[in-house]
């Protein structure tokens, strides 16, 4: 990629970010990886582009040179040990524009050092493991699976150790080909999590292992599931407890009798007692929402919501007439 502009291969700005400068790589590796563009030559050979161009403007020290030196960069450091300005490389790292130009000497003996000074470098440069970063995934539910616990099929883009170089980017001394020397990938992984019963909105569920590959050995990052429960038509959730509103007939809040309560997992018979006021709530003990992590449950509270008849029967009618005539309206208390 000499003389290519890396920047340019980015589509970014040479003062961006390290998170632009990442934000950019992941965007365009998703575009031209050959396993969305199977066959096409030029995107393989984009992907590539995109690599090399990472590969060094992701590393603070390589980028430093690469602003220097331009794509003379990779040879700074040979150039300064074999005399830098008063030696055979006069001129060089003033600069991409600057002329390259030879004394009087030997050329193979320069390159014979120049070269047995990237053997050594690279035999004795030993490359430190690095654990891998954590990811964190979106992941919505409703109450009943966030009641009951569920499973979901994600589909991840994660960068993985390339296997032509063992995660090393270096074949023999030379960049690998395949990951451009940065000895990543990126792919897309297929994975089956579960989610457990009692997640609630912003829980973080971690799937220890799955986060991004490490490099050169380094343990994998975490994948954390970020949890959001959508809202549901009957219950309303406060922490671990749920409240629900109950419909019971006028004529069993005033004499008493049974009304079905709907909970996550079925309805249950709630005892009215005679008299029953509309709006009392009665707490269901251990009907709510599992605890994550434990094993206690919250509680449900039915509040009751007194349905009046309506479409009454003229016997209806009379006997609430009668029935007005011995409760008069001013003996209600207010």
């Amino acid at each position: 990629m000499a003389g290519k502009d890396y920047y340019n291969v980015l589509g970014i700005k040479r003062n961006a970010s390290e998170r632009e400068v990442k934000q950019a790589y992941r965007r365009l590796a998703r575009k031209h990886h050959p396993d969305v563009n199977p066959g096409d030559q030029s995107a393989e050979a984009k992907f590539k582009e995109i690599n090399e161009a990472h590969e060094v403007l992701s590393d603070k020290e390589k980028r430093k040179k690469y602003d220097q030196f331009g794509d003379r960069w990779q040879h700074a450091d040979q150039s300064a040990k074999a005399g830098g300005q008063s030696g055979p490389f006069r001129d060089f790292g003033q600069g991409s524009g600057q002329s390259f130009r030879f004394e009087e000497g030997d050329l193979n003996s320069v390159f014979g050092d120049l070269f047995q000074g990237f053997r050594t470098g690279s035999s004795s440069r030993r490359v430190r493991p690095r654990r891998g970063r954590d990811i964190d995934s979106p992941v919505e539910v409703t109450l009943e699976e966030a009641y009951h616990g569920t499973n979901r099929i994600l589909n991840l883009q994660a960068e993985e150790p390339c296997s032509g170089c063992g995660g090393t980017g270096r074949i023999q001394n030379v960049p690998c080909s395949v990951c451009r020397g940065s000895g990543v990938v990126a792919r897309l992984k297929r994975l089956e999590v579960k989610i457990p019963s009692g997640v609630k909105d912003r829980s973080r569920v971690r799937i220890a292992g799955k986060g991004e590959p490490g490099h050169a050995g380094g343990n994998s990052g975490d994948l954390y599931l970020v949890i959001s429960v959508k809202p549901h038509r009957l219950f309303e959730r406060k922490g671990d407890d749920l409240h629900v509103e109950v419909a019971v007939p006028l004529t069993v809040a005033v004499l008493g009798g049974e009304a079905q309560v709907p909970t996550p997992k079925g309805e249950l018979a709630l005892k009215i007692p005679p008299e029953t006021q509309n709006g009392r709530a009665f707490r269901l003990a251990k009907q709510g929402m599992p605890n994550l992590g434990n094993p206690s449950r919250g509680d449900l509270l039915a509040r009751v919501k007194v349905v009046l008849p309506t479409k009454l029967s003229a016997e209806e009618q009379k006997l609430f007439e009668q029935l007005s005539q011995l409760r008069p309206i001013c003996e209600v208390k207010r």
